[in-house]
């Protein structure tokens, strides 16, 4: 029997299917794509792959906008090709998770396609969340909520009613107070279990719940009343969520092992919990580090916090630096800090949305300093969360131009925000091709002339390359799996040093001068050494 435990100090690898690999010679990466690569994922260490959308979709927002949730896109492929790859990872010890995007649907899923045919008040619109115009002609929407990529949260459909879309137009919310709607998601998510998918990722987990009681509260309102900590949000992070949550854990819990689950919960920290409790999700993902400049305070904060709020729940932490929402870890470390009037946050946190000037960006500062975070992270009790390509110190792709770009963030914006494609550019393979070997015509997504010099083939040959660090990185870790503690160690301010159970440490040093090192066999460092001792934005593993 597979260990039911096994998620909880997991190394987990981020797949966006659409940027991986290419097999068939359209630009665009497929399932066959991570099959063939199967080899090279398990030579990297790690224990499962969360793969992103795969499903049928228009692209209105990089598959999240899901036509059909018990189908494969046929530009990626084939439910028999996902058969196929799951066996492969399977064969391969790696565990798959997928994406579930249970908010809202696709504008060409068959249920929203009844909802336009069908008159006001029917049971096909109430699978989503219809509402009457206001105004003396029901002209105007029922709120002036905004939706989180920009514009009106309402859409206005032929006969005059109004649909939500807390993200794209294409995206309807669902209703998820409409019991077809909770009985269709308990039945996709048997209908991936029965295929020996291992665990689901909960897209914008937080939002399934909402209460629009009339009067509505206005878009200033909302923004006053922020994440909040009550559960009083109309639509964000409501204490009936979880209901919806603790039926799909009495289905995860009917397979052998029980199927896991990790919530995208951007929701207050003290109410992360509720989200990773046994009786839950099981995990939420925790972005604090992903949110925090590269700063010693900073990071024990965050650390400390997390293990603490674990403990209580019984959940397994996560840590994350890089994923496809964001931008890249090595590219945030090398910006200054955004400026606290940026609207990016508070704390001098990095600009992890936007990004910064690229004239202000230290590529080789922002480098050294990701592999120091990740060495850290990965020594730190919990699952870690990889972002394909990160292996690779990939920064973001910054100068993509506007005519290539398809995040709706940038469009519905106007361009003021770059949105989220320079995360998204696909992968190099190799130093040479039309797209640096992920497929043989150029990649959906135009690539950088430096990732030549960052191809896999490139840095496979060189001991110190960034894809050999990740390799050590992980394989040491998979050997010093412990209990879920650590016991911080004394040390400077600028330094954090801590114990994993068994005598493992690790010791990073933020500072801007070289630090010694305590006693021991040095396991693995970000970075060489300084004659033995440990220099400026680097971290050392010891034993």
């Amino acid at each position: 029997m597979t260990d039911p435990h096994w998620w909880r100090q997991a190394a987990v690898y981020q797949v966006y299917p659409r940027s991986f690999a290419d097999t068939n010679g359209d630009g665009l990466g497929d399932l066959q794509g991570v099959t063939a690569k199967v080899p090279y994922l398990s030579a990297l260490g790690i224990n499962a792959v969360w793969l992103s959308p795969f499903y049928p979709s228009a692209l209105a927002d990089g598959g999240y906008d899901v036509d059909d949730y018990r189908d494969v896109d046929p530009r990626l492929g084939s439910l028999a090709d996902f058969d196929t790859m799951a066996a492969a990872l399977h064969n391969a010890g790696i565990k798959l998770i997928v994406d579930i995007v249970p908010n809202h649907s696709s504008n060409r899923h068959t249920w929203f396609r009844e909802a336009l045919d069908s008159p006001p008040g029917s049971a096909a619109r109430e699978r989503y969340i219809f509402r009457d115009g206001t105004g003396p002609d029901g002209s105007e929407p029922p709120s002036d909520w905004q939706s989180v990529f920009g514009g009106s949260a309402w859409e206005q459909v032929p006969d005059g009613q109004w649909y939500l879309h807390l993200f794209a137009p294409e995206q309807p919310d669902f209703n998820w107070e409409n019991r077809e709607v909770r009985d269709e998601f308990l039945a996709t998510l048997r209908f991936w279990s029965d295929r020996g998918v291992d665990g689901f990722r909960i897209d914008v987990a937080h939002a399934l719940a909402k209460d629009l009681s009339e009067p509505l509260p206005s878009q200033a309102e909302l923004i006053a009343e922020g994440e909040g900590t009550d559960g009083g949000h109309p639509f964000w992070d409501r204490d009936e969520v979880h209901e919806i949550y603790a039926e799909w854990r009495t289905l995860f819990n009917e397979y052998t092992p029980p199927r896991t689950a990790v919530a995208e919960a951007w929701v207050h920290a003290s109410r992360r919990g509720r989200y990773a409790s046994p009786e839950g999700l099981g995990q939420a993902f925790n972005f604090d580090l992903l949110q925090a400049d590269f700063d010693s305070a900073r990071f024990r904060s965050v650390i400390t916090a997390n293990l603490e709020q674990a403990a209580a729940t019984g959940a397994s932490s996560t840590w994350v630096l890089s994923n496809h929402d964001v931008v890249r870890h090595a590219t945030r470390y090398g910006l200054p800090p955004a400026p606290e009037d940026s609207g990016k946050g508070q704390d001098g946190k990095a600009w992890v949305f936007a990004g910064g000037p690229e004239d202000q960006l230290d590529r080789t500062a922002g480098l050294r300093r990701a592999r120091a975070a990740t060495l850290l992270m990965l020594a730190l009790p919990g699952s870690a969360y990889l972002y394909q390509g990160e292996e690779l110190g990939l920064h973001e792709v910054a100068g993509i131009p506007d005519a290539d770009r398809q995040d709706p963030t940038f469009f519905r914006n106007a361009g003021v925000e770059k949105g989220r494609d320079g995360c998204r550019v696909p992968l190099p393979w190799t130093t040479d091709g039309p797209s640096f070997g992920f497929s043989t015509v150029p990649a959906h997504l135009p690539q950088p002339k430096e990732y030549g010099p960052a191809a896999v083939t490139v840095q496979d040959a060189d001991t110190e390359s960034t894809l050999n660090f990740y390799r050590r990185a992980l394989e040491l870790r998979d050997k010093q799996q412990c209990a879920e503690e650590l016991a911080w160690l004394p040390s400077a301010d600028s330094v954090l040093h801590f114990e994993r159970p068994g005598g493992w440490q690790s010791i990073t040093n933020f500072g801007h001068t070289a630090v010694a090192l305590p006693a021991g066999t040095v396991l693995h460092t970000s970075a060489p050494l300084q004659d033995g001792m440990l220099p400026p934005d680097t971290t050392a593993w010891l034993g």
